[in-house]
């Protein structure tokens, strides 16, 4: 069976993000309507403990991730400006492979981010 997995990457610290609040949500197509499916907080390698979904919760379909680098630059020794420049970053992404590893991860600084489909 497919997963999902990700990671968060401190780039203007050169560490995994730890203690960063990750939000999972599937999109319904036909009426754009969100549902939270977990709440999670990477741990100090920048990951979750678990998969977001494994086996059946794993499904084809559009999901978007929520990363709350905001409050974790917030927490750090930066001298950010308030409200920050990058708060809330979504990634919104399709799973079309119910038996693939989908990885997500984010690679994030308080001026910047990217992402890609890892392995």
């Amino acid at each position: 069976m497919g997963k999902l997995t990700t990671h968060v990457l401190d780039t203007a610290r050169g560490c995994p993000a730890d203690g960063l609040k990750i939000e999972l949500w599937w999109i319904d197509e036909s009426s754009s309507e969100r549902t939270r499916l977990t709440t999670t907080t990477t741990n100090s390698d920048g990951r979750t403990e678990q998969p977001l979904l494994v086996d059946d919760a794993f499904q084809p379909g559009t999901y978007e991730l929520v990363f709350a680098i905001g409050d974790y630059f917030a927490k750090g020794s930066h001298d950010l400006p308030h409200p920050p420049f990058l708060n809330r970053v979504p990634i919104q992404f399709s799973i079309a492979d119910a038996t693939a590893h989908y990885h997500v991860p984010l690679l994030a600084s308080p001026w910047a981010y990217s992402t890609y489909r890892g392995s």
